[in-house]
């Protein structure tokens, strides 16, 4: 097979032909990446505004993170955990002293990386707080988003990911996003082993939480001998303006995060963590916690492999020697500014929300209208590609390593698409 001489229409038919419909994608084939552009198999450029949900925070195939996979592939990719190998040790100091932690447990993807944060979380409950066993209770945010494991849906509240797969797991309790009474109600129960909480809500369609929210969150976890977990596969790694959207490392030369008073206990990484080049995720954690779990009760033949620990290594210090932090800050309010003229000159677009690079348009319409996926399809048309969550919120979350120009011009792209759907009213 010749895939060269395939057209679009000729590919989109065979993933429909050959693949599992479990995924609705805009219907564009993209056949390469550089920076903030990719193009489709006919040649046309766009401005991706998604970044693969925020995995290709370092731009598309950036040079630094692609020499270090070709590089290490050519050495060694994979030893399984049956051995040592040159590359885990040296990435696992790297990436502890990083993030300021004592011990990283590397997975490969981010609802694994959530499933390893959850067990260990209710071996910790067993082993240090007392709970009887199989007792344990673990606390989730509505409106969550961890991935789409049976383990992970069983906290969902969204019927997409529940309708037809249970029984669920059991050992769970629900409370509402950005509500400190419920959530301090949910961990009196002395049963209550932890909390996991993503700082800002992406699949949600971006919801930010009230200022004091994860403080709040953080103290009442400490006030009652609970652990404070971090979901930040999707905020984390320069997403929101600051390496992490949670941190308590206030020392840190980074300066890292929004809540410098709030040092997760559990911290859960992915998507940007290796540029997305490969698949990378990782948990980490101080000893008090990680040493609960013993060899043979966790594992991964992929996990912690030398391609990964490669890859990982470079793309974290892209991310340090680019300022994608600062960047992604600077730009986000820009574009935030940029999309509240929109807000304040049209009914069409009814808020902005958002930090850093990750950030949310609501359209004036129901979750289950067409509105928002027609504009992505009309944003595709003049260049762009984004993609509509949760019916009438469209997602902008574009590549940290974005310029100005770029992003004015992204702006009026936006913009331009808006005002046509306005008119057409």
């Amino acid at each position: 097979m010749n895939v060269e001489t395939l057209s679009s229409k000729d590919l989109m038919q065979m993933e429909d032909k050959y693949g599992a419909h479990n995924y609705h994608p805009l219907p564009v084939v993209l056949s390469k990446g550089d920076g903030v552009y990719v193009w489709d198999v006919e040649g046309k450029r766009y401005y991706d505004f998604l970044s693969a949900y925020s995995a290709v925070n370092q731009g598309h195939c950036h040079p630094k993170i692609i020499n270090a996979l070709k590089s290490q592939s050519e050495t060694l990719t994979l030893t399984s955990r049956a051995f040592y190998n040159d590359m885990l040790g040296p990435y696992e100091k790297f990436v502890t002293e990083y993030f300021k932690y004592d011990k990283v447990l590397p997975i490969n993807s981010g609802v694994e990386a959530v499933e390893t944060a959850l067990k260990l979380c209710r071996k910790w409950a067993y082993e240090k707080k007392g709970v009887e066993p199989y007792k344990a209770k673990i606390i989730f945010a509505t409106g969550n988003f961890h991935g789409r494991t049976l383990a992970v849906i069983s906290a969902s509240v969204d019927p997409d990911s529940t309708t037809g797969f249970g029984p669920f797991m059991p050992g769970y309790e629900i409370v509402p996003y950005n509500d400190l009474n419920a959530l301090e109600e949910a961990l009196k129960d002395p049963n209550a082993a932890g909390f996991i909480v993503e700082p800002i809500q992406g699949e949600a369609g971006v919801y930010v939480p009230d200022e004091g929210y994860l403080k709040g969150a953080f103290d009442l976890c400490k006030k009652y001998n609970a652990l404070f977990i971090a979901d930040e596969v999707q905020t984390g790694i320069a997403r929101t303006g600051k390496l992490l959207a949670t941190c308590g490392n206030c020392s840190c030369e980074k300066s890292c995060g929004h809540q410098p008073e709030v040092k997760p206990d559990i911290l859960v990484l992915g998507k940007a963590l290796s540029g997305g080049v490969f698949p990378v995720s990782a948990v980490l954690a101080n000893d008090d916690i990680m040493l609960c779990i013993k060899p043979g009760e966790h594992g991964s033949t992929f996990g912690g492999n030398p391609l990964a620990c490669a890859v990982a290594m470079a793309a974290l210090e892209v991310i340090e020697e680019e300022d994608l932090a600062g960047n992604a800050q600077r730009l986000g309010k820009i574009f935030r500014e940029r999309m509240q003229e929109l807000v304040d000159k049209t009914e069409l677009v009814t808020l902005v929300r958002g930090k850093g690079l990750l950030n949310a348009i609501v359209i004036n319409d129901t979750e289950d209208s067409k509105t928002a996926w027609n504009i992505c399809m009309s944003l595709r048309d003049n260049g762009l590609l984004a993609k509509p969550t949760h019916g009438n919120k469209i997602r902008f979350a574009p590549p940290l390593v974005m310029t100005e120009e770029q992003l004015h011009e992204c702006c009026d792209i936006i913009s331009k698409t808006i005002m046509e759907f306005e008119n057409q009213a």
